[in-house]
């Protein structure tokens, strides 16, 4: 076996992150006919969502940011102003990304993330079911990944 030596570098490099996506991109594809099969399909595209609530002054009271992608809706952020919690506000903005994930984009699951003193119950009561417990991330807090079937 002959050794080899190797260079390690530290640092961000736009132009290497971007051969380090295409080559990963290369090797899943390759090694995956799911992936495989999505190349130049529209499910293969990560499309933004915005969903947002506005008070009477066109002030932001809620919001949800996600993305969907290869028939999943990803929660990234939601969040109800403390004056509208209670009134169910954030399960509708929810309800909607679901409705518009399912329905304008054919979305056939949702997952999320949340750590424990934010939403798991929250979400649990919406129909998301925990997949996943990191505790300590960060040190004292678990973080939940929780996905839901749509339709």
């Amino acid at each position: 076996m002959v050794s080899r030596m190797f260079r390690i570098e530290t640092g961000v490099d736009k132009e290497r992150l971007r051969l380090l996506r295409a080559r990963l991109r290369a090797a899943n594809t390759d090694a995956s006919p799911v992936l495989r099969a999505m190349r130049g399909t529209p499910a293969e595209r990560e499309v933004p969502l915005g969903i947002w609530a506005l008070g009477d002054d066109d002030a932001l009271v809620g919001g949800l940011s996600g993305h969907t992608w290869a028939g999943w809706l990803h929660v990234g952020l939601l969040w109800v102003a403390p004056g509208a919690r209670g009134a169910g506000l954030g399960a509708r903005l929810l309800a909607r990304a679901e409705a518009v994930a399912l329905a304008e984009r054919g979305c056939r699951n949702s997952r999320l993330e949340t750590w424990d003193f934010q939403a798991p119950a929250f979400y649990e009561k919406q129909g998301y079911a925990v997949v996943c417990a990191i505790p300590d991330y960060p040190e004292g807090v678990t973080e939940y990944t929780l996905t839901k079937r749509l339709g």
